[in-house]
């Protein structure tokens, strides 16, 4: 499957990248998300639950990010277990300055094979992209939140 989008941001793109580059700031926004484990600078481990109908599944995904031009693009490759399915995915991300905002635009490739994809297979595309839109809702309300005042 492949997905594909636009997302502007109210925030510097110099937010946005440092966001993005943290594995414990943007896990909590993958719908699903259970835990993340920083292997390195570029490498990490994440369990996250998927639900495609009643097919119900916990990944364990390694994660690596590739093709880094700070703050303009990353690669994050990845592949994911759980019992009877697998997934792989590569996802881009390019960012540019939209006038103090910043433009995202991003691409998925997602492969899932197993019981996920043979049972699940009707609904992938529509739960996919009900997950993509929970995870653009989170990263937009986390970035573009006011800073909390210092206290006085």
């Amino acid at each position: 499957m492949h997905f594909e989008g636009t997302q502007t941001i109210n925030a510097p793109i110099e937010k946005v990248w440092t966001f993005l580059m943290d594995p414990r700031q943007v896990g909590p926004c993958m719908p699903g998300f259970q835990s993340v484990e920083v292997i390195d600078d570029k490498n990490f481990k994440a369990r996250v639950g998927v639900g495609v109908g009643l097919v119900k599944a916990t990944f364990t995904m390694d994660m690596a990010m590739v093709d880094l031009d700070p703050p303009n693009r990353a690669t994050v490759k990845a592949h994911g277990v759980a019992p009877a399915s697998a997934v792989d995915m590569t996802s881009t991300m390019n960012l540019s300055d939209a006038g103090g905002a910043t433009s995202l635009r991003w691409s998925a490739d997602v492969t899932v094979s197993g019981t996920l994809a043979s049972l699940g297979a009707r609904l992938m595309q529509s739960t996919a992209q009900k997950m993509t839109g929970q995870f653009f809702r989170c990263l937009q309300e986390k970035l573009e939140a006011e800073p909390a005042p210092s206290g006085s």
